[in-house]
């Protein structure tokens, strides 16, 4: 299916003051609701991974699992998951991060990766890049190495892209929105 930034931006709904005042929300789950946007967000993916060389997909808890598993799935990659705190049932490595709203603590099962292995982190939006910088401290300490950063949406004035890059990590989303764009 060929791309569509307006049909995409189209299913993203802007929900102002949540989760707190001041906050326009990204809600990601129309455009799950329509399987034209969701398999066009899919297939852009896919199309831009399949020749890619790593070795597995990480996905952030817990709307990046939404998109992580049906991209893992269509190009046959190991999914491995990003949970918050308190949320996985074996042995751990975990991660303080910053987000918009305040700390937090990511959790990876600490036998998920092995030395050499690449991976492709996703999540639903970039916004302070807290998540993924999080999650690619995991990676590095699990002996692997991040391949790149992606989420369907961007939020460039918050600088997280930004700041991925800054830490060596490639980015790509399919959209960007402005702080004020409804």
């Amino acid at each position: 299916m060929i791309f569509d930034e307006f049909t995409l931006k189209s299913q993203i709904r802007a929900v102002p003051d949540f989760p707190k005042a001041g906050v326009v929300f990204r809600d990601i789950t129309p455009l799950f609701q329509s399987p034209r946007a969701l398999r066009m967000t899919v297939d852009s993916f896919v199309q831009r991974y399949i020749e890619a060389d790593f070795s597995h997909i990480g996905a952030m808890d817990a709307r990046g699992f939404l998109i992580g598993s049906a991209v893992a799935y269509a190009l046959n990659k190991p999914l491995i998951l990003f949970r918050k705190q308190g949320k996985l049932p074996a042995d751990v490595l975990a991660e303080a991060y910053q987000t918009e709203y305040g700390e937090a603590f990511l959790e990876v099962h600490a036998d998920s990766l092995c030395e050499g292995d690449s991976v492709l982190i996703f999540d639903d939006l970039i916004a302070t890049g807290g998540t993924l910088l999080a999650a690619a401290s995991l990676v590095r300490r699990l002996g692997a190495r991040v391949f790149e950063a992606a989420a369907i949406i961007d939020l460039p004035e918050l600088g997280g892209s930004t700041r991925l890059q800054d830490a060596g990590i490639a980015t790509f989303s399919l959209t960007a929105f402005a702080l004020d764009e409804r």
